[in-house]
């Protein structure tokens, strides 16, 4: 997460993370009840050699994850049809199914694959929606496409997109020759394909991705202070964007990608500065004795959310990046801090602290009714997912780190837990253009 409130107070400028090669595997914890009953039968394949991924497979766990479908084991499916003209109706009804997914892979001459496939509605008896997806040759690739139909599938079925096709960036930390190496990972949505965008022996911080997916601004010490990155995550270009005197941290992207928020400490006191990406102007947004950090952009571009302890505690305000303007947005409790916005901005999501036990909770914006979302003892760093319907963040169990998801009404629950080392601050792509 950008540097929390409660580091910010007590240091300026270290941190921990991960490594390289990380592999990261989900539990649901937690499902909701009322969950869709749905089948994805296995997916017909006429090449000569095994498929590099179960396409069903994917397609069903995404769905499952979302905590808003039931899928059915495979070992329980009475027929494997390929096509609509295959099904026998009565037997999916008789083991509880309301949806089918059926579908055919198939080779192409350029290596790639053609994957056609039918969401069929089992009690009406008629096809829902039928598309066909093309795949490059790589299993990378053709998961991916997976996500992509799981997402089709999703729309058609709840009537808002699915996230499933995007990514997750995160923090990775592990002792190697009691040393820690740190790095900053990349990972489809469901934690497969993780990657290090890059290695360091000095601390990693405050991932951020550009608006369009394709490039993270992040905080490194490797020049020996804090400093603030923009890296394209497809061709490793890296440039250094602030190293002033004092803090550098927390960046945060503008709506149209040209512009970022950042908490600087040039001129004494940690404040919110914008960056133009372009011109390298600097703007002071904030001038106030207090601490403010932690930016977020609101999603029309016209304020920053933040946090400063400016009312004598940390709590979360809104301030008009045209008059400056400023209101407090948190009021229940003494402790409020790293807030983050729904895409659609109608929510916020953020830090509760409760005693000793900081949450994840989130606001209703137009009725400022809160939910707390977790019950974990250190919860940080939470995350939207483009579409809404579920935020990631950071947590910790008997000192390990780890990451966690929970759905915006607190009914769903996974875990994203490295097999090697430890995995803090993540952050939820948006669709990738």
């Amino acid at each position: 997460m950008p540097l929390s409130f409660r580091t910010l107070v007590f240091l300026a400028g270290l941190a921990c993370t991960m490594n390289a090669q990380a592999v990261l595997t989900i539990e649901i914890t937690q499902g909701a009840a009322g969950a869709l009953p749905i089948a994805v039968v296995p997916f017909a394949w006429s090449g000569q050699e095994a498929l590099p991924v179960d396409v069903a497979g994917v397609i069903s766990a995404d769905l499952q994850r979302s905590g808003r479908f039931s899928p059915l084991a495979v070992k329980d499916m009475l027929s494997r049809p390929a096509e609509a003209s295959q099904v026998n109706y009565r037997d999916w009804r008789m083991v509880g199914v309301d949806h089918l997914v059926v579908g055919r892979v198939m080779p192409q001459a350029d290596g790639g694959y053609s994957l056609q496939f039918q969401l069929l509605d089992v009690v009406k008896q008629t096809p829902r929606a039928g598309y066909t997806v093309r795949s490059d040759a790589s299993a990378t690739k053709l998961r991916w496409t997976a996500h992509q139909i799981a997402d089709m599938i999703y729309e058609s079925l709840i009537g808002e997109p699915g996230a499933f096709a995007t990514r997750i960036a995160f923090i990775s930390e592990i002792m190697e020759g009691g040393k820690r190496k740190y790095s900053l990972q990349v990972a489809d949505s469901d934690g497969f394909n993780a990657r290090p965008i890059l290695k360091s022996a000095q601390p990693l911080m405050s991932p951020a991705w550009s608006p369009d997916g394709n490039r993270l601004a992040y905080v490194s010490f490797e020049t020996g202070a804090a400093t603030v990155y923009v890296q394209d995550i497809n061709t490793g270009r890296r440039e250094i964007v602030s190293y002033a005197k004092g803090l550098n941290n927390a960046p945060s992207w503008s709506p149209d990608g040209r512009k970022l928020a950042l908490v600087l400490s040039k001129d004494g006191n940690p404040e919110i500065y914008i960056l133009d990406l372009a011109s390298k102007q600097l703007r002071r947004l904030t001038n106030n004795l207090a601490i403010d950090t932690e930016p977020v952009w609101t999603p029309d571009g016209a304020a920053i959310v933040f946090t400063s302890d400016r009312g004598g505690g940390p709590q979360i305000y809104r301030t008009s990046i045209g008059s400056g303007e400023t209101a407090r947005l948190t009021f229940e409790g003494k402790y409020n801090s790293r807030p983050t916005l729904s895409p659609n901005g109608k929510y916020l999501a953020f830090v509760h602290g409760a005693g000793n036990q900081f949450s994840v909770a989130t606001i209703e914006l137009a009725t400022g009714n809160m939910q707390v979302l977790t019950n974990s003892q250190l919860d940080e760093s939470p995350s939207f997912a483009p579409n809404g319907s579920m935020v990631i963040y950071a947590t910790k169990d008997r000192d390990r780190g780890f990451l966690s998801a929970v759905s915006v009404d607190g009914r769903v629950r996974q875990k994203l837990v490295l097999q090697e080392g430890q995995a803090r601050e993540p952050a939820w792509s948006p669709y990738v253009r």
